[in-house]
């Protein structure tokens, strides 16, 4: 099966064009205000305009207010929800969207768990932990705390580049696999040439598994 890609944090009309020419099957627009790769529900709106059909927007929201979501869901078309906090399965569950619920891999976590508390969820999303910073941090995890039984429905994330993202996809056989600050030449600011190598990344381990 295909290991399909997301490319989050993005923040710019042209770096959604070349994930989506590059064979990006989703980006990510994120509405957290700390991050350096958020963007406002006008932004969103004018990037989401430039999109081709069957690329899917990926909405990603840390704690945020119900009616802080409701906002975006009015301002722009997302079509799947991606929670970084400490939100609830009932919380994720209440927008009428499918989402995926962010799981950072601290220490002695058990993923079997978390696939039972949010039973609810499209995927799990798993990305490395640090405390008090619920994304982004540009570190990878021991990829082979992932059980193989599900793997199929996992999302990667953390740490995620050009240069490592096929040992990972050989590793651990995901769903997909998510990059933000692995494919930047600054914060929000992506690379072409890394989002390209990325891509080309993924697809060679794909045919290494047919």
């Amino acid at each position: 099966m295909r290991t399909r890609i997301k490319i989050c944090g993005i923040t710019r009309r042209q770096d959604a064009a070349v994930a989506v020419r590059e064979g990006a099957d989703a980006v990510g627009l994120v509405f957290y205000p700390r991050s350096p790769r958020a963007v406002s529900p006008q932004q969103a709106a004018e990037l989401v305009r430039t999109l081709p059909p069957f690329i899917s927007v990926v909405g990603l929201f840390v704690n945020a207010q119900p009616y802080e979501i409701e906002r975006v869901l009015a301002a722009t078309r997302i079509d799947l929800l991606q929670f970084h906090g400490d939100e609830t399965a009932e919380a994720c569950s209440v927008f009428n969207k499918p989402y995926i619920k962010a799981i950072r891999m601290r220490e002695r976590i058990d993923l079997y768990q978390e696939r039972i508390r949010y039973r609810d969820a499209a995927a799990l999303l798993l990305d490395t932990y640090r405390k008090g910073v619920p994304g982004g941090t540009g570190d990878a995890f021991d990829w082979d705390r992932i059980p193989s039984d599900i793997a199929e429905s996992i999302i990667l994330a953390g740490g995620l580049t050009p240069d490592n993202v096929e040992r990972a996809i050989r590793t651990v056989r995901p769903y997909a696999v998510d990059v933000s600050g692995g494919v930047e030449r600054e914060k929000g600011i992506k690379d072409e040439a890394m989002i390209a190598e990325f891509i080309r990344g993924v697809e060679r381990a794909d045919n290494q598994s047919d």
